[in-house]
């Protein structure tokens, strides 16, 4: 029972420190960078200040209000939840609840301000990948980590 206790302070403890991370991220940002500023760290990174509107980069900015955009999140998170908790995969397990740290931070920022805040921006030459966040970096590990895992047990199905 005590560790069973422990594991659940484990997982309390990680979701908080993410989506502080991601939270404390935006604050900094928000406060310190002047909105659509960009400051350039490499020759293919800059930390800029953008409010994203839309969903994933930017989809659908300015068409669906941000309540609604709230509310989709939250009903995702709660069948990713329902996900997690029927998840017999450890790696599975552990992708969800990283999407699941990601999808609150967004929520929550959203919920704050209306919108996300973005700041890390890649390019190279000509070509420029839409600002992101901690949040969504979060997503797209969990996303990545599902698909290696299904891919791993498709290969060993396959064998």
């Amino acid at each position: 029972m005590q560790f069973h206790r422990l594991l659940v302070l484990q997982k309390i403890i990680i979701f908080l420190f993410l989506v502080l991370v991601d939270l404390l991220s935006k604050y900094f940002v928000f406060n310190y960078i002047d909105l659509n500023r960009f400051i350039k760290i490499t020759s293919f990174l800059d930390i800029t200040h953008i409010h994203n509107f839309g969903v994933s980069f930017g989809l659908f900015a300015g068409t669906i209000p941000a309540l609604i955009l709230i509310i989709i999140g939250l009903i995702v998170v709660c069948f990713i939840v329902y996900l997690l908790f029927n998840s017999k995969d450890n790696i599975e397990y552990w992708a969800l609840f990283i999407i699941i740290c990601g999808a609150f931070g967004n929520i929550i920022d959203r919920t704050i301000n209306g919108y996300v805040i973005d700041f890390i921006y890649f390019h190279l030459n000509q070509f420029y990948w839409p600002a992101f966040n901690f949040a969504d970096i979060y997503i797209s590990i969990g996303i990545i980590m599902i698909i290696f895992n299904m891919l791993k047990k498709i290969n060993f199905n396959l064998k």
